[in-house]
């Protein structure tokens, strides 16, 4: 399980602890999706930024039973959780600003 940069790549394993914080965001990604490859400094940037959520990545070639449960059609997919449900999706590319705004949202 690899830390990087406040942004931890999870398995199934630890799926669950990582989204019953209060707020965590889970990055569905590949490492042959280049968009995803693009995401990830923003992604750390934002784990950086907002101590107050759970930061994690998954890997959906080494994790296929997650990226079925959750419907994981396109990628980059990005999951806020809020207490374990799932609050809101954003999908593809975006930029930190945007991704950051909806994470504020959850956060209030």
């Amino acid at each position: 399980m690899g830390k990087n940069n406040g942004v931890e790549e999870i398995s199934e394993h630890e799926f669950q602890e990582v989204i019953s914080k209060p707020i965590a965001l889970v990055d569905f990604f590949a490492e042959w999706c280049m968009p995803c490859v693009m995401m990830a400094p923003v992604i750390e940037e934002l784990a950086s930024k907002l101590k107050q959520v759970k930061f994690a990545k998954v890997n959906v070639d080494e994790n296929s039973n997650l990226s079925q449960k959750f419907k994981i059609m396109s990628i980059p997919c990005l999951i806020i959780f809020k207490d374990g449900k799932e609050a809101e999706r954003i999908i593809g590319s975006q930029q930190a600003e945007m991704v950051e705004e909806k994470l504020k949202k959850w956060l209030k």
